[in-house]
């Protein structure tokens, strides 16, 4: 009798200790559930740049301020005629820069005699064709062999749709934190629940090739092919 006294309590404390790791395992999910996990998505698409522009300076020296801008006038025609043989039709003339240069005395010194004008005429092309933008970036200065003096600044490549592009890409960005949570998830036996926040990170506009991020964002505008990157720091439920 007394032996199945203590196998009856050996068995309740079996069942008790049993018990209790199921009820603790039990709440140990219900407080993991109620947990989020944050996770970092991106996403990132080729574009090729629609719009282009070129700035250039044509640029004049003579003995004197009438000569220069006489010159200037010629050389800007010329210009702008190779532009319109190669079907560029928006051409801007910025505001004409002049300065005088002064003779020196005999210790080297700066005097008020003027020796020469100096005239630069700023000018900004843009076209669609952005091919074509490139070409002439390379080819113009080959107006140097008809005396025409041009110094070639930056060239600039866009892309029209990119505000439409992002909110795509943040869409991407957020199913790809999504599908990093699940596989994170996946050896807990537990799931991905609802988003309870989202925070988008800056985009990176680079070279195609280009490894490079900033926190503040890159803009690249020297490339007509660009990557854009969107970041998406997405926050979910664990169920």
């Amino acid at each position: 009798m007394l032996e199945r006294i203590e196998k009856l309590q050996v068995l309740t404390v079996g069942l008790l200790v049993v018990l209790g790791i199921l009820i603790g395992t039990r709440s140990l999910i219900m407080a993991f559930s109620g947990n989020t996990i944050s996770v970092t998505g991106s996403a990132y698409e080729i574009v090729k740049s629609d719009s282009g522009s070129l700035n250039f300076n044509i640029n004049v020296k003579r003995t004197n301020k009438n000569e220069a801008y006489k010159v200037l006038q010629n050389q800007i025609k010329t210009v702008e005629k190779y532009l319109t043989d190669k079907n560029i039709t928006k051409i801007e003339r910025k505001t004409v820069n002049g300065y005088y240069n002064y003779k020196r005395d005999d210790k080297g010194a700066y005097t008020n005699i003027p020796e020469s004008y100096n005239l630069s005429q700023p000018m900004t092309i843009s076209s669609d064709n952005v091919d074509l933008i490139k070409e002439i970036s390379n080819d113009i200065t080959g107006l140097i062999s008809q005396g025409i003096d041009i110094n070639v600044y930056n060239v600039s490549y866009n892309y029209s749709k990119l505000p439409e592009l992002k909110v795509v890409l943040l869409e991407k960005a957020s199913k790809d934190a999504k599908a990093r949570a699940e596989s994170m998830l996946k050896a807990t036996q537990n799931s991905v629940g609802k988003i309870s926040s989202v925070r988008m990170g800056v985009y990176q506009i680079t070279p195609v090739d280009s490894t490079d991020v900033s926190n503040m964002g890159i803009n690249d505008s020297s490339t007509i092919d660009k990557k854009v990157t969107a970041v998406a720091n997405v926050s979910f439920k664990i169920k």
